[in-house]
């Protein structure tokens, strides 16, 4: 039976609304207790360890708390766009990213419906289903709620977008992004303390992958996260340090309104070898495209 409690009083997220979601209701992440997929398809735009040969099984869920105002996923982040289904249904997705040749199974922005993802995880397990499940987040997250997660999340997969306040306030709304981004990575280590990586197929089966990406002019704050993740986890961690940050509609932020500079990228990447940092990726060419951007069709759903 679903936890209606976790929905009723929603304090999923770390806004905490409060809100009934299982009347329909919605709160920041604009979604109601109804699960909402825009996309169940194999991605192959993952680091490597993620998508190998075969791709990601990447489950696009609708809706998010964070709202960062240069979201590139910001089509099915509002919440409107997608399907409605059934945790039933969300398991038989699981086991046909499987039958499918997926390396995994990752769970896109999955935050506000851990309770049912929970229950969709173990039926497919129960069923035979032996992919790890890959939790792909903002890293804007409850402690409480990712504590439901342990035994059932095999990888973290979070962003650590700022290490300043003032610029998450700006770009995401959330002054508390720093602190609360800090404790939540806290938790994903502590259950996933190491990354294991199979060694005939190269792919990720454990661990927790921090992703930063690096906003236009903002290199200072990027190095600052770096830092963080190194003195606090050394080799515990790996960090994908990303420059794909795609200007859409962001005339009301200027100062963010172009694509980072492969001066700026190699200023991030020069000063993380300069601290220590090996396990790292890192991204080559002109990856600042629409093109990475999948199509949210509810494909697959």
């Amino acid at each position: 039976m679903k936890n209606m409690n976790k929905y009723e009083n929603c304090l999923l997220c770390p806004r905490k609304c409060g809100i009934n979601r299982s009347t329909g209701q919605t709160g920041v992440c604009g979604v109601s207790s109804e699960i909402k997929v825009a996309r169940a398809a194999l991605h192959y735009w993952e680091e490597p360890c993620i998508s190998g040969k075969r791709g990601s099984g990447a489950v696009f869920f609708s809706g998010c708390s964070l709202h960062c105002v240069f979201c590139q996923n910001r089509e099915i982040s509002d919440g409107k766009a997608g399907k409605v289904i059934s945790k039933e249904r969300l398991s038989d997705i699981f086991m046909e990213l499987a039958d499918k040749g997926a390396n995994n199974i990752n769970l896109v922005t999955p935050g506000q419906y851990i309770p049912d993802i929970v229950w969709a995880v173990n039926d497919a397990k129960s069923r035979g289903m032996k992919l790890p499940i890959i939790y792909n987040t903002s890293g804007y997250e409850n402690v409480t709620e990712l504590k439901l997660l342990e035994g059932i999340v095999d990888v973290y997969l979070p962003d650590f977008k700022y290490m300043d306040s003032t610029l998450s306030a700006r770009y995401s709304r959330a002054k508390d992004y720093p602190s609360v981004a800090k404790q939540a990575l806290s938790e994903m280590v502590r259950q996933q303390p190491d990354v294991v990586i199979d060694d005939a197929t190269g792919l990720i089966q454990k661990g927790v992958i921090v992703r930063q990406l690096l906003l236009p002019g903002h290199v200072n704050d990027a190095k600052a996260v770096l830092k963080y993740l190194y003195d606090t986890y050394h080799d515990h961690v790996y960090i994908s340090m990303m420059s794909q940050f795609t200007p859409i509609a962001l005339k009301d932020y200027p100062e963010i309104n172009r694509t980072v500079t492969r001066r700026e990228y190699e200023r991030l990447v020069d000063y993380a070898l300069e601290i220590g940092i090996t396990n790292a990726f890192i991204q080559e060419g002109d990856v600042a495209k629409d093109s990475f951007i999948p199509a949210f069709d509810c494909e697959g759903v």
